[in-house]
């Protein structure tokens, strides 16, 4: 949930990047931090362990000028996609204002984003939150590969909330801001 100080007249938004390992969350996150002007933005912090594997959660806290003369800042934080960690993922999508599911686009990996967003749907059942109310995108990463699925296939298959998709290569910044302005945007008209 948004947190907004009245007294400096600031609003805090959380925002995070869901899907299963490796589909580009953490890429997606260093893209931004990369692009961005190092004034409107904090560090990147990443726990990670010995495979590069995000353990916990990236955050990097993102300034994006004034509402209504509020400052608005997002942290963008995302969850570990291995199975293993599936508390660590309902700790972090706890308190969010927004989601981006990230897929990965191969044809193998189907089965495991479609397992991914079922989880995402139980973990905000869990919050108390139905996903259909809530500002949520999806994202097709990885379309750059040779055996990434055809867009209407996992538009039909995984976008069952007919929510804002958007086609990325996060490795080379492709959808990584149309993704970010649109959660963005879902946010701050749900505040």
């Amino acid at each position: 949930m948004a947190f907004i100080n009245i007294a400096t007249r600031e609003i805090h938004c959380k925002i995070v990047y869901y899907g299963i390992g490796y589909c580009g969350k953490t890429t997606n996150l260093q893209y931004v931090h990369k692009s961005i002007n190092p004034q409107v933005r904090g560090d990147l912090l990443s726990i990670k362990t010995d495979t590069e594997r995000t353990l916990f959660f990236d955050f990097l806290p993102l300034e994006l000028g004034q509402i209504q003369n509020f400052r608005t800042r997002f942290y963008l934080y995302t969850v570990p996609g291995q199975i293993l960690y599936e508390r660590t993922r309902l700790a972090v999508l706890n308190g969010a204002d927004g989601i981006v599911f990230v897929v990965d686009s191969q044809a193998e990996k189907f089965e495991e984003n479609v397992q991914s967003i079922a989880e995402l749907e139980m973990n905000m059942r869990r919050l108390g939150k139905d996903l259909g109310n809530f500002p949520f995108i999806m994202q097709w990463n990885k379309r750059d590969l040779p055996n990434a699925l055809p867009v209407p296939v996992l538009d039909r298959y995984l976008n069952r909330r007919r929510v804002p998709s958007f086609e990325a290569v996060a490795s080379s910044g492709k959808g990584v801001f149309a993704s970010l302005r649109a959660i963005s945007k879902g946010v701050m008209t749900q505040l």
